[in-house]
């Protein structure tokens, strides 16, 4: 045999055991190991051996508190919402302010107008879970599960949540700032916000439209219904009638900043489509809710999410599960609270 020949079956021999080394390589080490993937291995089934009634006393509790006061639904999606965007979906919005670790993010101004309600029911959930398998349920997958159960529970898309994430340790109302989008932001600043934290716009469309079960204090819509510019007193975006209706609400909003308006003045307490329907009645509440009817960017998936419920139900709960894994905490990244609005160390950070 020729030189050349032996030479060249050395190398088809080495190139087998290299093959063969990394197939078991790959089998031991999955390849997203290799490709920097380091998203946590959460899993449906988290708490199946160490709370296996954790599904069962959460939904019970959801139950009675959603039939007890109905607006708890949009009360925990916009905490879940506010929660997930600023440092990820880590219980932080829940934390409240002490002198240990000063002004927390439900203190912030924008966080101030959340509804107690939502507070409420991971109170009573976590305490319900404590006493059945204490030290092993976090907050932030109290909340992640609470919001896709009253999701469901009025009538939207069910979404399967992974469980096993941590609570933050850090909650600072100063971290709040730039992460959420405000009333007044153009669409080219909510679009670019949501772009950073790798939404897409449609993404972002079907995630505003949980408007459809929520509300909005007079306060954020005002200068749409008062005083709108020096030569038209409304909006003319809105429709007139509606527009009407919303000033008697508001009237003595400036005396009563709890004074709110359903975001969906056709179904307010059914999670659906109509949300979308009304922006183009010129039936938005928020000036960036209608913006959204008219910009070339949005307008086509307002149009189609007005004329297919399914279509919006399916990109909604892929966002909303997308939502639910941004930025998790894992590990040594989070800790199991004892109670939601206090960290396990006092002190925090």
């Amino acid at each position: 045999m020729a030189v050349g020949s032996i030479t060249s079956s050395n190398n088809v021999m080495k190139m087998k055991k290299i093959a063969c080394f990394v197939v078991v390589i790959l089998v031991i080490f999955p390849l997203s190991t290799f490709a920097g993937d380091t998203k946590p291995n959460l899993t449906k089934d988290y708490y199946m051996k160490t709370c296996p009634r954790f599904e069962e006393i959460t939904n019970n509790i959801v139950t009675a508190k959603q039939a007890e006061t109905p607006t708890t639904a949009a009360a925990v999606v916009r905490v879940f919402f506010h929660d997930c965007m600023v440092d990820g979906c880590d219980a932080s919005t829940l934390v409240a302010s002490n002198h240990f670790h000063g002004k927390a993010e439900r203190d912030a101004d924008i966080n101030l107008s959340l509804p107690g309600d939502a507070f409420d029911l991971v109170t009573r959930i976590k305490t319900a879970l404590e006493l059945e398998c204490p030290g092993i349920v976090s907050c932030s997958d109290i909340l992640a599960t609470s919001a896709r159960n009253l999701i469901k529970m009025t009538g939207g898309p069910f979404y399967e949540v992974p469980l096993g994430r941590k609570d933050g340790l850090v909650s600072q109302a100063s971290r709040v700032i730039g992460n959420l989008a405000l009333p007044n932001m153009t669409m080219t600043h909510i679009i670019d916000l949501f772009k950073i934290k790798g939404f897409t716009i449609q993404e972002m469309v079907a995630l505003v439209g949980a408007h459809t079960i929520g509300f909005s204090h007079c306060s954020e819509f005002s200068n749409r219904i008062f005083h709108y510019s020096k030569t038209q007193p409304v909006d003319p975006k809105m429709n007139p009638k509606y527009a009407e209706a919303l000033k008697t609400l508001c009237a003595n909003y400036t005396k009563d900043p709890t004074m709110a308006a359903f975001n969906d003045v056709m179904t307010p307490g059914k999670f659906d489509n109509m949300y979308y329907k009304n922006l183009q009645r010129g039936l938005g509440l928020l000036a960036t809710d209608q913006a959204m009817a008219d910009d070339p960017r949005t307008k086509p998936i307002v149009e189609l999410y007005a004329a297919n419920e399914t279509a919006f139900f399916n990109d909604f709960a892929k966002a909303m599960l997308k939502v639910s894994l941004y930025e998790i905490k894992t590990d040594k990244d989070g800790e199991i609270r004892h109670r939601c609005d206090t960290f396990n160390n006092q002190k925090g950070t």
